[in-house]
């Protein structure tokens, strides 16, 4: 085994969906398939059992996961025993309050690694090179590069009598006590109602949100990837088909940082070569607009 295929192991751990793993690891979805197969082929144990929405890890994976995650850093720290101090180009990312951690930690990961970025996190709303939000939050000067797009999902109290339900509808909430979230499309999802509506509590974060509903204080609509991982909360599919799109957006009217205009070429994959050639910010004119 390689180190290559321990990050795309980890990668598919932490994604539970060999495609959004490819998608973290800038790499196409065979190449996934491919490790995990020597991987289990070679540790002589399945790792993963796959089903309709993605992967489950088998009992072997759960094992493995730790070591292979202490490998991975200390290979990530003997890389970087022995480099000199370089010049380091500052880069300050805003962060919309509502992103789930897992993903956002994969996104961030490329960046931290690199000893040549000093990178700063701040508010969504601060002065920033660029801002990892909701597609709905995009101002008319901004370009947009789509990191990913997810459904939302109901999270309710395990105990709660809705549970008995595999699907919500709007109507099966009319009554119940709710948890809002900032930055939220729920509106979508309740229509004119969601304005008559008072809230159990006002969640600032998504983990906050979760703890709430975990608590019983009442029921939350959440992108699914903030849901995954709350053992304490039971999650349901509610009828109105509402999606939430996350990506990278830069101002249309400066040209990009070469750190950022590296991490745009990898987000946009096989894309990318065509997005250049389209967009002249990611070749460094000034004159680029926001289509």
């Amino acid at each position: 085994m390689d180190i290559r295929e321990l990050r795309y192991f980890a990668a598919v751990y932490r994604e539970r969906n060999l495609t959004a793993a490819a998608r973290t690891c800038f790499v196409s979805q065979p190449s996934i398939s491919t490790a995990i197969t020597n991987l289990e082929a070679e540790l002589g144990t399945t790792l993963f059992i796959r089903h309709k929405k993605g992967v489950a890890p088998t009992a072997s994976a759960e094992q493995f996961h730790a070591l292979a995650r202490r490998i991975i850093d200390e290979a990530d720290a003997a890389r970087s025993l022995f480099r000199k101090p370089s010049t380091r180009t500052n880069l300050t990312l805003g962060l919309m309050r509502t992103l789930d951690v897992p993903r956002t930690i994969a996104l961030l990961k490329p960046l931290t690694a690199r000893s040549d970025i000093a990178l700063r996190l701040v508010g969504h709303d601060e002065r920033a090179d660029a801002r990892i939000i909701s597609k709905s939050m995009l101002r008319d000067d901004e370009h947009f590069v789509l990191l990913w797009s997810e459904r939302y999902v109901a999270a309710l109290p395990p105990s709660h009598p809705l549970t008995l339900k595999d699907k919500l509808r709007a109507a099966d909430l009319a009554d119940a006590p709710m948890i809002d979230r900032c930055n939220c499309e729920q509106s979508e999802f309740f229509g004119r109602a969601a304005q008559r509506r008072q809230p159990a509590a006002i969640a600032q974060s998504e983990d906050w949100a979760m703890a709430l509903v975990a608590a019983g204080i009442g029921i939350a609509i959440v992108p699914e990837g903030v849901a995954k991982g709350h053992p304490d909360v039971a999650i349901r599919e509610i009828e109105v088909k509402i999606r939430r799109e996350v990506g990278l957006a830069y101002r249309a009217s400066m040209p990009l940082a070469d750190a950022l205009k590296d991490f745009v070429g990898k987000l946009q994959g096989p894309r990318a070569k065509s997005q250049r050639a389209q967009n002249p910010l990611l070749k460094g004119n000034k004159s680029g607009r926001r289509r």
